[in-house]
């Protein structure tokens, strides 16, 4: 190809598979901190929405829903090695997961209703009771171990 032969149409359609190519790699980027965070059991689903919205140029419901979707095939992966490790509490999970997957009902038709941005809103505020909350949590057990 050369210098006179390329058009601007030729230009924009290289310019859009780069941007096609640079969200892909940037998706795969996104899920491999889910992850390892989702892996951890240190809710990779609370990082992946965030970067979603952020780098994924994803509308928070979508957000969302691809949290859903990725948390699944993750939380079973990750499940069966806690479980071969001994990690995992059956009536404890029992307890949470019963309760949890009757509320997740009313609350996937009510997170439908919302706008995106109230439930950024909702998000983040979640997110700043969960940060200062463990804040606290490590700051106590801090004092405790320094006492003894």
């Amino acid at each position: 190809m050369t210098a006179k032969s390329i058009t601007k149409s030729t230009v924009i359609r290289y310019s859009y598979l780069l941007l096609i190519i640079m969200k892909i790699i940037i998706l795969i980027i996104i899920g491999i901190i889910g992850g390892t965070f989702g892996g951890m059991g240190m809710g990779g689903g609370t990082l992946l929405i965030p970067l979603l919205t952020t780098f994924g140029d994803v509308s928070q419901h979508a957000a969302q829903s691809i949290n859903l979707a990725a948390f699944l095939p993750m939380a079973v992966v990750a499940l069966i090695i806690h479980f071969v490790k001994k990690r995992v509490v059956p009536k404890y999970a029992l307890l949470i997961a019963i309760p949890a997957m009757i509320t997740a009902i009313p609350s996937a038709i009510l997170a439908i209703r919302f706008e995106g941005h109230i439930l950024a809103r909702c998000f983040g505020g979640f997110l700043v009771v969960l940060g200062v909350w463990q804040m606290y949590r490590v700051i106590k057990i801090k004092r405790i171990t320094n006492n003894e």
